[in-house]
């Protein structure tokens, strides 16, 4: 079978290497007789997956020790809540930095449980650009900053994060996380939807440093962290399936080279398409300012409508999935997370250069 040119915004690709591991052990996991679906997650078989998931994740972002890992179910989208029930009090103000759609949904569910204030925004360009995060001031009042550290409908993406910052910094990685290096300890809390460059849909992974982890008798039992710390998220059946594909796509990205190998092969492909782009005369036009491009999502324009319809008819036709842009800017994006091949972004340039010199 061929694989398909998969640039779905997510969920998304998945390492082949991963889905053939999988398969391989389907129906007998670890000599058990059973699926990994089928395993209790008290079991030691399980457990040893849990945790091995956990050891990985802490190898390959060198994870601090005074961090804990969590994971969770709800998507990053439930974060959206938690976020502010476990870390903004009465008397403090949660502060957003407001560069797309996601960041907006974050904002929303945050002023629904105490004070909120955007910080910074790019809203007024329609979101072609990020912020600058040294502008970013936080006045005593703040309990935490917000960030979306990549926007997947808007194609930019924080190459620097705010620093020195007195607060806690929060940020919503669900589609950027694991694809170029970071240090941790810059970051209070960090999480993010699997969907995209972890695994599957349903496996919510929290990096959160433990002293933001506080029992408050007054949260529901299931939207506190600390519930989930305190039981090494297996207070209730967690997403098992999920998490063991997970721990195969980390182990995958150890075979890469780690991080640093992931990030070259990411700086590849993003090269490949934006000079496809900035060599085409204004053909393909970018959604994002080049200061604040993104190295995950791809986003651009053609010149009509009619040519932008033919672009993605061609593109199907041929074999290329889930290149239509978002409704709210149009056009086209290539979702390029990590599991996606280069050899396939290759085939997409090319594709791209073809269809221009074909409709000229």
């Amino acid at each position: 079978m061929k694989r398909a040119y998969n640039f779905n915004a997510g969920p998304a690709a998945l390492p082949e290497w991963v889905l053939q591991e999988a398969k391989e052990h389907w129906l007998n996991f670890n000599d058990t007789g059973m699926s990994l679906m089928e395993l209790s997650h008290r079991s030691k078989d399980y457990e040893a997956v849990h945790n091995e998931a956990k050891e990985l994740l802490t190898s390959l972002l060198s994870i601090p020790d005074n961090y804990d890992i969590l994971f969770l179910q709800g998507g990053a989208s439930l974060q959206f809540t938690m976020v502010p029930m476990n870390l903004l009090p009465k008397n403090k103000t949660a502060y957003y930095a407001l560069t797309g759609v996601w960041s907006e949904k974050a904002i929303k569910e945050a002023a629904k449980l105490g004070n909120t204030v955007i910080s910074v925004s790019s809203k007024e360009n329609n979101y072609t650009y990020i912020p600058n995060p040294e502008q970013i001031e936080l006045p005593k009042d703040a309990a935490y900053l917000h960030i979306t550290s990549n926007n997947t409908i808007y194609g930019t993406q924080w190459s620097n994060y705010p620093t020195n910052l007195s607060v806690p910094l929060i940020a919503d990685m669900s589609s950027d996380i694991l694809s170029t290096p970071i240090d941790v300890s810059q970051f209070g809390i960090i999480y993010a939807g699997a969907q995209k460059n972890l695994g599957p849909s349903g496996v919510t992974v929290v990096i959160i440093r433990k002293d933001l982890i506080k029992e408050d008798n007054t949260l529901p039992t299931m939207l506190s962290y600390h519930t989930h710390a305190k039981n090494n998220s297996l207070f209730n059946t967690p997403p098992t399936l999920g998490i063991y594909l997970l721990s195969l796509v980390l182990k995958w990205v150890k075979q890469q080279g780690g991080i640093e190998g992931i990030a070259n092969i990411n700086k590849e492909k993003a090269q490949q398409l934006y000079n496809v782009m900035d060599q085409s005369n204004g053909f393909y036009r970018g959604h994002a300012e080049e200061k604040s491009r993104s190295k995950m999502n791809v986003t651009f324009t053609l010149p009509s409508e009619k040519l932008t319809k033919a672009f993605l008819q061609e593109a199907k036709e041929v074999g290329f999935v889930g290149l239509n842009g978002h409704r709210s800017v149009g056009g086209c994006r290539a979702s390029i997370y990590n599991a996606v091949p280069l050899e396939h972004v290759v085939e997409l340039a090319k594709f791209m250069k073809d269809f221009q010199n074909n409709h000229l």
